[in-house]
């Protein structure tokens, strides 16, 4: 005897049944007795639930919930059975029928109890078993519908039903003996001795099927899901991760308390009892061997069998030193927790009895905090115990595995990993057994320590993936990037998805750079329904890079929120590094670890090393006494083009024809662009100074300030063409050049047009130059020069590339 379950994913559609259908054919021919255990399809559970809230809040909108339901079933039927779909319309329709007169019911009296709520929840199993018992009876397979609820007999504690197993199993074994069909079972339901409908709670349909699996003393319990088995962590955050072949009933019980979409450790015990296998299969690929949870689990020396995690936890800490010595101090704790009905995560306790952790849910933190300061108020009061300190944001990670206790320098190897990577523990627990070792770290580092665990564990699936880039801006800066990008030879770099102010494109395996603005424009969709974000938080790859090849400032408010999840940010963007001081510190910390990187180098300079000069000659000890720059390349081309015969106008046109200016060229000219680069080349060297600390000193004259669009800015420019000439005239009458200068000392910030002598390191600029003058405790007779082109897509995209090209 075979007791096979599928899940809501496994019937999901009619492709999917009938995918079922050709598992249930190939295992008929070598077993011949086989019950399946099924589902609701996919998501109908939410849909009745929805239902039932919608109803007993008299919201009439539950009359189309209602209908989408039977919409859903009938065309089930319809793409299942083609012509032959009416009969089993009829046989659905009953039920329909009874499920909208419930639910007026509950729309009339404004209630819907949990007894009500268990009732209109079973119409999803009973539904869906009807429908797939009728097709593969038109399909030629000898099968019958199976009504679970005239089997399994429960109590009458609703919403999560107590089986009573001596009764349950007689009526079970004396069903099957009566027939030799196919039975499809209803999962999830059962019922009272007064045929009260009842539902199992929580993995309700995998606990119907070991329960039979156990009545019929079954050979295996299979359950067949999306997925290839049980994997070593989850695969959506470890890119490494592989499935199973073997697991015991512990581990299994242990890996899904902690979170791994395993088993829900209630479904375990029926089969473990009588030592039945359990065998996790995947429906879209049933020639895969899968899992198998038994007693005898695997006997390879590995050490750790998974690891898994349960994010958003909240640590509740409980010391003084009047703990010490007393005894019930631990009773007492828990029982006032069990009395306001909190479950407990995790334990730990310090063995000088000074201390006791708890681990729960966020959302019971502030009761349970309450419930033990009132059990312990005497305590508090009289100072023998502190005040109960919470801590949230938390994650308990779970390495587990039979054999740890066998294998020397498990929690070594464990710690070690964490402690490379500088991810703090905050606590720690574990049992004698070692079948588990759990640790607590903060949220932010989740996704990195399960990364670093399962590498540190498993070396031998521990792959080079390269950089996994998400791009936003596809602009010039942007396309010239992904140009070069193409251009290198043996590169280990991948574009994950590339956003624009309006669309994204994402694709799985690298998008092509061949012909990318053509599959961009064909192939991206709109930011509302997918987003640069959200696709990076699914991103396997815990070396996946943000790159900022715009000048936005609401992606730029994303920086800390990106670099607190473990993601690198290469930007050329400056907003954030030129907001407020405490904004600029905040990125500094969140990318301190020193497997994060936030590189910026592009933010002054374009392609030049500036800030990463100013870095070393920080880092070597160097003191700054004063820093001087042409920072604009784009000021640099004006006032080197800049000539007597010349407008003005005309050369500021030509520049934005060259890509040297912003679309809109009071940007540029007004002088702020400037501004923000000596500020983060003064914050650089400590300076705690803000924006609005920095004397700019405008160079345009007052009806081009006054310009309210840029047509009106150049038609103010042409009019002031003798203004601009005087200036060129008067720096050159002295031997002078004019040059958009910025500089950075004691007394503060200057930017602003300075008329310079050929003595002057700035007097030779050319073209877009750059140039920055270090003058410092060592270099202070000669400055430190760095000078090269400062404006033009292609120089500051090779800057970008540079900067990610140090994330490897």
């Amino acid at each position: 005897m075979l007791v096979l379950k599928f899940g809501g994913t496994s019937v999901g559609s009619a492709e999917s049944i009938q995918k079922v259908l050709d598992v249930v054919t190939s295992q008929k021919k070598t077993d011949d007795q086989i019950a399946i255990v099924v589902s609701a399809f996919s998501g109908v559970t939410n849909q009745l639930q929805n239902l039932s809230e919608l109803a007993q809040v008299r919201d009439p909108s539950y009359q189309d919930e209602l209908e989408n339901i039977r919409v859903r079933h009938k065309k089930m039927i319809a793409d299942l059975m083609g012509k032959k779909a009416p009969e089993t319309e009829e046989l659905i329709m009953p039920l329909i029928l009874e499920l909208a007169e419930i639910i007026h019911g509950t729309y009339l009296l404004r209630e819907c109890s949990v007894r009500s709520k268990d009732l209109i929840l079973s119409f999803g199993e009973r539904l869906s078993a009807t429908i797939i018992s009728s097709f593969f009876q038109k399909s030629g397979l000898d099968a019958e519908f199976c009504d679970a609820r005239k089997l399994i007999l429960t109590d009458d504690q609703f919403g999560c039903a107590r089986i009573k197993f001596e009764q349950t199993n007689q009526r079970i074994s004396d069903y099957f003996n009566a027939t030799k069909s196919v039975q499809v079972i209803t999962g999830f339901v059962a019922s009272t001795k007064n045929d009260v409908t009842t539902t199992l709670g929580r993995g309700g349909s995998d606990f119907t099927a070991a329960v039979f699996a156990a009545a019929l003393d079954a050979s295996e319990l299979q359950i067949w899901t999306d997925v290839n088995g049980v994997m070593t962590t989850n695969p959506s955050v470890v890119r490494n991760a592989f499935s199973l072949e073997q697991l015991t009933y512990d581990e299994a019980m242990e890996l899904s308390h902690f979170g791994a979409k395993v088993l829900h450790p209630p479904t375990i015990q029926p089969v473990l009892e009588k030592d039945i296998p359990i065998r996790i299969l995947n429906t879209f690929n049933p020639g895969f061997a899968g899992t198998v949870i038994s007693a005898k689990g695997n006997n390879k020396e590995t050490g750790i069998t998974g690891l898994t995690a349960i994010d958003q936890i909240a640590l509740l800490t409980i010391q003084g030193s009047g703990m010490v010595g007393v005894p019930g101090v631990a009773a007492r704790l828990f029982q006032a927790l069990a009395q306001k009905e909190i479950n407990i995560i995790l334990i730990t306790q310090a063995s000088s009895e000074h201390s006791i952790c708890v681990a729960v849910r966020p959302e019971v933190a502030r009761p349970a905090r309450k419930a033990i300061e009132a059990e312990f108020r005497h305590e508090i009061k009289a100072r023998e115990m502190n005040p109960i300190a919470t801590e949230s944001d938390l994650s308990v990670l779970a390495i587990v595995g039979r054999n740890m206790c066998r294998v020397p320098g498990i929690t070594g190897k464990l710690f070690n990993a964490l402690g490379k990577e500088d991810i703090n523990v905050v606590a720690i627990s574990q049992g004698s057994s070692e079948l588990n070792i759990s640790v607590v770290v903060h949220n932010k580092d989740q996704k990195k320590a399960l990364n670093v665990i399962h590498d540190a564990f498993y070396p031998e699936t521990k792959k080079d993936a390269g950089l996994h880039i998400f791009l936003a801006g596809l602009g010039l800066i942007g396309s010239e990037l992904l140009k070069q990008i193409s251009a290198l030879e043996n590169t280990d770099i991948k574009i994950c998805a590339i956003a624009n102010s309006t669309k994204c494109l994402a694709i799985q395996d690298g998008i092509d750079l061949k012909n990318v603005q053509k599959v961009f424009k064909e192939k991206a969709k709109k930011l509302k329904e997918q987003s640069l974000f959200d696709l990076m938080d699914a991103d396997k790859n815990s070396a996946e890079i943000f790159v900022d090849c715009t000048a936005s400032e609401s992606i730029s408010e994303r920086y800390a929120e990106i670099l607190s999840k473990g993601t690198s940010i290469v930007t050329a963007n400056k907003i954030a590094n030129t907001q407020s001081y405490k904004k600029y510190v905040q990125l500094q910390e969140l990318s301190a670890p020193k497997d994060m990187q936030f590189n910026y180098e592009t933010n002054v300079g374009a392609g030049l090393p500036i800030i990463e000069t100013l870095k070393m000659l920080l880092r070597s000890g160097d003191t700054i006494t004063k820093i001087e720059g042409v920072l604009s390349g784009s000021l640099s081309y004006l006032f080197n083009t800049f000539k007597a015969d010349m407008q003005f106008s005309d050369l500021v046109e030509e520049a934005g024809k060259l890509g040297y200016l912003e679309p809109d060229p009071r940007i540029d000219l007004g002088g702020m662009d400037v501004a923000r680069k000596i500020l983060i080349l003064a914050r650089e060297c400590g300076a705690q100074l803000e924006l609005s600390d920095i004397k700019l000193k405008s160079f345009l004259p007052e009806a081009c300030e006054k310009a309210k669009s840029v047509d009106a800015f150049f038609l103010a420019l042409k009019k002031n063409k003798d203004y601009f000439s005087d200036l060129y005239n008067d720096a050159t009458n002295q031997g002078k050049r004019l040059s958009y200068i910025a500089s950075f000392e004691k007394n503060g910030l200057h930017v602003g047009l300075q008329a310079v002598d050929s003595q002057h390191p700035f007097y030779g600029l050319d073209g877009t130059d750059n140039i920055v003058a270090f003058t410092t405790k060592r270099y202070n007779k000669t400055p430190l020069v760095v000078r090269g082109p400062g404006a033009g897509a292609e120089v500051t995209a090779a800057g970008v590339l540079a900067d990610i090209l140090k994330c490897e």
